[in-house]
């Protein structure tokens, strides 16, 4: 059986285009695009009306910063037209007189706008005028109080009563290739177990050839499954094994745990896909609609992982189906291990959900045993 589909690999390149080259192209793409871990030179547009000293400082210190590149312009308008355009995530407006109010120990307001078309350009855009207005607060209280009298440390405790220690666990560089590739490349090798498995057996129906597979087996359609399924399991283990060793030993992402519990992750990712898979082209024995069916739930098993949005957050008619994708349950693995290093006590449970996927097959086993004798199912 086993040779009877390594035959039909060599024979049809899309096998091969859909597993190794979708996953080696998606990794690459990835790992480059977010070869910089964090945004850089985000264009912040800047209307200074006050034209002073502060606020030539404010635009210099905001220049300096390694997320913001400052665009001057001279109207508010110019700098709304540039934003509406998608060339600026953000326009910061200096009040005229700005400078004279601050001496005069006045409050004055300084505006900005963010892009919230795109959310981490605009996130990050927000994040860096408010540091850059909070130093600037800080600078000029400063100054004030040291022409009182008052030494550093006395300032320093008026300016910032409560100082903030921030630990940031598991990505203490706010490094994005961090958070997104290390999901992301797993919810494409799903997708490509979940597609491929999908075609291979369903392309059984689709050329006819499902009761010569049957024949082969010996009429049993476990030995026919198992001939495929641990074909594929063995390509999908090794190419979620490598894509691993790449994220977490060649490219020195952080994880608190074990690399090799990673790997059962992944490995226990595949097979659950797998079953999925064969649950789908049992309930619905039709190439094309089977492979729609797939592409839906590969969609919904991004979506409902959690780790882009947290589920917490969505409605609770949603929350009720989170734990029907098995990417949900490499995430929350994912989470102990990687980010909190936690080891079995921790991911027990989701090596449990993964098992009860391993079930589903059989309640449609006979049904798919049927349509691969009689073939009595549309074909294109």
């Amino acid at each position: 059986m086993i040779r009877r589909e390594l035959r039909i690999i060599r024979q049809r390149p899309v096998y091969i285009l859909g597993s190794v080259g979708v996953v080696a192209f998606c990794a690459v793409f990835f790992l480059t695009f977010f070869g910089k871990g964090l945004p850089e030179n985000i264009p912040i547009g800047i209307v200074d009306n006050d034209n002073s000293s502060t606020s030539r400082n404010f635009c210099q210190q905001m220049e300096a910063t390694q997320l913001g590149k400052v665009v001057l312009y001279d109207s508010f308008s110019e700098a709304r037209k540039d934003m509406t355009r998608g060339e600026l995530a953000a326009v910061c407006v200096i009040p005229e007189g700005m400078n004279a109010e601050i001496q005069a120990s006045r409050q004055p307001k300084i505006t900005f706008y963010t892009n919230g078309l795109y959310y981490v350009g605009g996130a990050l855009a927000w994040k860096d005028i408010l540091q850059m207005v909070n130093l600037t607060n800080g600078a000029v209280q400063r100054q004030v109080l040291r022409m009182k009298g008052y030494n550093d440390s006395q300032i320093m405790g008026m300016i910032r009563p409560v100082d903030i220690d921030t630990h940031q666990i598991g990505n203490p560089q706010t490094n994005y290739s961090f958070l997104l590739s290390g999901m992301l490349i797993p919810a494409v090798i799903a997708m490509c177990v979940m597609m491929i498995l999908i075609y291979s057996m369903g392309a059984e129906l689709k050329f006819g050839t499902s009761r010569h597979l049957l024949t082969t087996a010996g009429d049993s359609i476990m030995v026919a499954l198992g001939g495929k399924i641990i074909l594929w399991t063995v390509i999908f283990s090794v190419i979620g094994g490598t894509t691993i060793f790449l994220l977490y030993h060649w490219m020195h992402f952080p994880i608190a745990g074990s690399i090799w519990n990673m790997l059962l992750n992944m490995f226990l990712l595949v097979i659950s896909t797998e079953a999925v898979a064969i649950f789908i082209l049992e309930m619905i024995p039709i190439p094309r609609l089977a492979l729609s069916l797939g592409a839906l739930f590969s969609v919904l098993n991004i979506s409902l992982a959690g780790f882009s949005f947290p589920t917490e957050g969505m409605p609770a008619c949603v929350q009720a189906f989170e734990g029907m994708f098995p990417l949900r349950h490499y995430y929350l693995f994912y989470a102990k291990e990687v980010v909190h290093g936690t080891g079995f006590a921790g991911w027990w449970t989701e090596v449990v959900h993964y098992l009860i996927f391993l079930l589903v097959p059989f309640i449609g086993i006979l049904r798919l045993k049927k349509a691969y004798i009689h073939q009595n199912f549309p074909k294109d």
